[in-house]
């Protein structure tokens, strides 16, 4: 089955596909808080978002420390799929890691 199959948006699960292959984005505790000690508190990483101002490289940042297997992707390859994505494509897996973000899954 592939990721896009597994993906549970219910529980906050994306799906991005890096080079050519589409990977789980899984916004696990571990995985927001390295994020959010590497680009600082997530409530500001969903304010500057909502505002317009998230930076690329945050972008690419939040999709690599989701990935919920990341051990053979290194983030070049994770900016290069957003790349690739166009903003519009990336917007989509961006909506639902922020709505979990802010909304968990209850």
């Amino acid at each position: 089955m592939s990721a896009a199959g597994i993906a549970n948006p219910e529980r906050g699960e994306a799906v991005l596909v890096v080079s050519g292959i589409p990977r789980l984005l899984r916004p696990t505790f571990s995985a927001l808080v390295g994020a959010e000690e590497e680009m600082g508190p997530l409530f500001a990483l969903v304010e500057r978002a909502g505002a317009g101002q998230l930076r690329l490289s945050e972008l690419a940042a939040l999709f690599w420390h989701c990935l919920a297997d990341r051990a053979s992707i290194g983030r070049e390859a994770v900016g290069e799929a957003v790349i690739a994505a166009g903003l519009a494509g990336a917007a989509r897996p961006l909506r639902v890691l922020l709505a979990q973000i802010l909304q968990g899954t209850e």
